[in-house]
């Protein structure tokens, strides 16, 4: 079974001063057992009494303005954040997709990076070995992919991240939209493979700017702000809210729905 679900989920972050960076210089402050006195560190609350419950099958679009806890959100729901007060389960086989660049090695080629990012997302070997063809072609890199991974553009590292992406099996995807450095047809081409990977996905939370990849690859949303969920409910209905207008609208009138 893949689920998710968040009750009255919380994330802090402590901010260190000059005096006081590191963990460990708060944790040497403690005296007789009691932190003292000059260790007080301010809390940054990321997210607050966060509850959300996401099933097999669903498809939901984060929105909200830069800042808003979408990506603290997307990382509570992955794992990566323990909430400090409140519960967040987790059942099933996640793959983050929050920094296409993460587990890649500048100093080794695209095809090396390929296997070594499979492996971060959750595969196996033997699975990425299967889809290297696949992935190459759909890159376009051609010669490039035998070099060190430094020799690239922004734009070619998107294309190499993408194809390492939309080429795996997920249970639980969970994308923060990180793809405008590719030019328009490339990046049609990767809405393509993207509807694919969702389609394999069980469930898929996307956060993202993109009115027209929202209606692609999403059915309901959550709206965040000021680290809480704001609203929630269908595509259209949060999405209108959020921008006091209605999208769906609009890309009617423009022909494009």
């Amino acid at each position: 079974m893949v689920r998710i679900e968040t009750r009255d989920a919380s994330v802090e972050f402590p901010i260190f001063d000059a005096k006081s960076r590191s963990l460990k210089k708060a944790v040497l402050g403690v005296v007789g057992g009691n932190i003292a006195s000059d260790q007080k560190v301010p809390v940054i609350q990321a997210l607050r009494d966060i509850s959300v419950t996401i099933e097999e099958g669903d498809r939901v679009a984060l929105v909200g303005h830069n800042g808003a806890g979408k990506s603290t959100l997307l990382r509570l729901l992955s794992g990566i954040y323990e909430p400090v007060r409140g519960t967040a389960i987790v059942e099933g086989r996640v793959a983050p997709v929050f920094d296409l660049g993460v587990g890649m090695d500048p100093e080794i080629s695209g095809y090396e990076n390929i296997l070594i990012r499979g492996l971060f997302l959750g595969m196996s070997r033997k699975q990425m070995e299967a889809r290297v063809d696949d992935i190459a072609e759909f890159t376009e890199l051609g010669d490039f992919l035998s070099m060190p991974l430094r020799t690239y553009s922004t734009g070619m590292r998107v294309r190499l991240a993408l194809g390492v992406v939309t080429s795996i099996d997920p249970e639980i995807l969970l994308l923060d939209e990180g793809i405008g450095a590719v030019d328009a047809a490339f990046l049609e081409k990767a809405r393509d493979r993207l509807g694919e990977l969702v389609s394999r996905a069980g469930l898929l939370v996307f956060a993202s700017h993109s009115d027209e990849f929202l209606r692609q690859l999403c059915t309901s949303a959550i709206w965040m702000e000021h680290g809480q969920v704001k609203q929630q409910g269908g595509l259209r209905e949060v999405l209108t809210a959020y921008k006091g207008k209605d999208p769906f609208l609009d890309d009617a009138h423009a022909g494009l729905g």
